[in-house]
């Protein structure tokens, strides 16, 4: 396993990353089971590890915590505040209030006394960013968190929250985590320049789109996926169109689909780290097989053919929107302001 450094902190991680969503209720209840899957990771040279708090309501956290047992000096720890933990409004969003509660909690669970890098999982209109990087900064100052990312930010707010900790004299943040995969590039547009400029590490989630990379959804066919009945992304028929242009590049390749996904999100320059999700020990094994695949510019040249740089094929279900999408009052002057005369 190579080694990339983590933006500008020194601190060195292998390109997959592995990440703990389907750990618990949501995934993989079993809990000697995701240990293994955990071990076997590790084992395989990956010392990159990013859960978060609401995966599985602080289960994923906990399974992780009990994975680590002896070996946490050997990986990068990554965690993540922000979606709800309760029906309290208050406990969520990226206030002072709630990140100096939901560290605690997190560490807790986590079973370790400091996290290596603390990220806010989506922005907080209702937050002003300084009020975040300020609370953020005095957990860097007290020895509980190393360092600070964010996650699914516009490139307009990585640029304010750098000038805010500037101005401010505040700790920055440290790395940004969006989507990024063959069929979502948008990211390739703007943040991944803007990353790039500040210097910042990027570990991108969602490399096969949510399993639409896998080869086990596909136009026209059955699928055993789970949760395919439940995203609407799944049955897009321009996606499914690209994976099945898709599919027969990575025959011709002599590769299966997850490892041309794979290599291609690891190939940017901008990309430090690209984030995996196996719920099974089988999802994980294939997944390390393909560890070595470099892409050469040719195939990279018929993908981007297949899909243009910069653009998005559809959108995720679970993509952030700014408020200006979610609320059509942000997009519409009063009526009676809206003629010319």
């Amino acid at each position: 396993m190579q080694y990339r450094t983590l933006g500008r902190t020194g601190i060195k991680v292998s390109p997959y990353a592995l990440g703990a969503m389907m750990f618990g209720a949501i995934g993989n209840p079993d809990h000697d089971d995701s240990i293994r899957i955990i071990h076997k990771a590790l084992d395989a040279g990956i010392n990159f590890v990013d859960t978060a708090d609401a995966y599985a309501h602080g289960e994923s956290e906990q399974i992780v915590g009990k994975a680590l047992k002896g070996r946490r000096d050997d990986i990068v720890l990554a965690t993540k505040l922000h979606l709800p933990m309760g029906d309290d409004p208050n406990r969520r969003g990226n206030s002072r209030r709630w990140i100096m509660t939901a560290v605690e909690n997190s560490l807790r669970r986590l079973q370790t006394d400091h996290i290596d890098l603390y990220q806010i999982h989506r922005p907080d209109p209702d937050t002003d960013i300084e009020e975040t990087l300020s609370a953020l900064s005095d957990l860097i100052h007290s020895g509980k968190v190393r360092a600070i990312g964010s996650s699914t930010m516009p490139a307009s707010d990585i640029v304010e929250a750098q000038w805010v900790a500037e101005r401010r004299g505040l700790e920055r943040f440290r790395t940004e985590q969006p989507t990024y995969s063959i069929l979502n590039r948008g990211i390739e547009t703007e943040v991944l320049p803007v990353t790039q400029r500040y210097g910042m590490g990027t570990m991108v989630w969602s490399p096969l789109a949510q399993g639409m990379l896998t080869g086990r959804i596909r136009k026209g066919r059955p699928t055993d996926l789970r949760r395919a009945a439940y995203f609407k992304h799944l049955s897009d028929e321009r996606r499914l169109d690209a994976v099945e242009q898709l599919i027969p590049l990575a025959d011709k390749a002599g590769l299966p689909l997850t490892h041309l996904a794979m290599a291609f999100a690891i190939a940017h320059p901008g990309v430090t780290s690209a984030i995996i999700g196996p719920r099974t020990m089988e999802q994980l094994d294939d997944l390390l097989a393909g560890v070595d695949v470099t892409l050469t510019d040719e195939i990279l040249d018929q993908i981007d053919e297949i899909v243009p740089p910069g653009t998005d094929v559809g959108t995720l279900d679970m993509a952030y929107l700014p408020p200006a999408l979610q609320h059509s009052r942000l997009r519409r002057r009063p009526v009676n302001e809206r003629a010319a005369a």
